[in-house]
């Protein structure tokens, strides 16, 4: 016999037959793979799981590190004390004691002002009798001066630390608490995403990592297979497809346990035919044109396991009316 003989032979040993009603094939199944990796690179810390371990959504999986990320998470929370620290300063406004402080300036100012005002007159008094220089009485008209200054800025402080900060201050405040904490949150966040979680429950089909070794960003560590949701896709021939409905319940049995049936849904028909033969004109040849048929189940029993063959059965639409 040929080679074509032959491929037309196999592919079809595992194609559609049945019984009027309802069309029957073979196909093995599949799981959802799922390829679990860091989103940053890191070194691998830990790896919880092996082969063939069943885990639960959420289970930790592979621990990975980074070097310098714990002290830049200590550098960033300081820098939100210190934020945290300069607002409640800005909310609360000055002490009592701060305030009685520049009050005592201020009194000390004024005493200072009143001194220096009867010194420079009496400055002048003497420089009009020729008693002392006038580069003397201009000292201390300049002091008088520097006196009004210095007790008009006391009492400018003193008003300020009554009044309290101004909204705007307090904003800029909250402003720099807003930005130190989102730059803590985006750190912890990096350590975070090194912590590789299971994003759904199944079986590890394989484990790509070992501790120790570098994981770039993107790289799989752990393959999942999402058993619960396993599949089989099976080969129907043309003729059969018109009678087969997107979303119709099928029946599946396993080799080993043939009294025992579980109830799949076609979820996909493919709109392409998977084999098609050197000329496909006789009706006969045309009979040998196939189409992938998908058929998902719900499995919490652990039987449809990825690999096994299964039987499939689904009904006509005419057997349904």
């Amino acid at each position: 016999m040929n080679r074509v003989f032959w491929l037309t032979f196999l592919l079809l040993s595992g194609c559609s037959r049945g019984d009027g009603n309802s069309v029957t094939a073979t196909g093995t199944l599949e799981v959802v793979e799922i390829d679990v990796a860091p989103i940053v690179t890191g070194r691998v810390v830990r790896m919880l799981v092996d082969d063939g371990d069943s885990v639960r959504a959420g289970d930790v999986l592979a621990v990975l590190a980074q070097p310098g990320s714990q002290p830049e998470i200590a550098e960033r929370q300081a820098q939100v004390d210190v934020s945290r620290a300069g607002l409640s300063e800005a909310e609360n406004g000055a002490r009592a004691a701060e305030i009685n402080r520049a009050a005592a300036e201020l009194r000390a100012a004024e005493s200072e002002v009143t001194r220096t005002a009867v010194d420079a007159e009496r400055a002048r008094r003497l420089a009009q009798t020729g008693t002392i220089p006038l580069q003397q009485r201009d000292a201390a008209e300049a002091a008088a001066k520097q006196a009004v200054a210095r007790r008009d800025a006391a009492r400018q402080s003193l008003v300020l630390l009554q009044q309290g900060n101004r909204p705007e201050r307090i904003a800029a405040a909250r402003a720099q608490v807003a930005g130190a904490q989102a730059s803590l949150s985006a750190v912890k966040a990096i350590v975070g995403d090194l912590t590789l979680t299971a994003p759904v429950a199944g079986v590890v089909l394989s484990r790509n990592a070992q501790p120790g070794e570098i994981v770039i960003a993107g790289q799989s560590a752990v393959t999942l297979g999402e058993v619960r949701r396993p599949w089989v896709r099976v080969y129907v021939n043309a003729k059969e497809i018109p009678n087969i409905e997107l979303g119709s319940v099928a029946r599946a049995v396993l080799d080993g346990l043939p009294d025992r049936s579980f109830i799949g849904r076609v979820v996909a028909v493919n709109s392409k035919a998977e084999f098609t033969p050197r000329v496909a004109l006789t009706e006969d040849e045309r009979a040998d044109l196939t189409f992938g048929v998908k058929i998902e189940f719900a499995d919490s029993t652990g039987a449809l396991k990825p690999g096994l063959p299964v039987t499939v059965t689904i009904p006509k639409k005419a057997s349904r009316k």
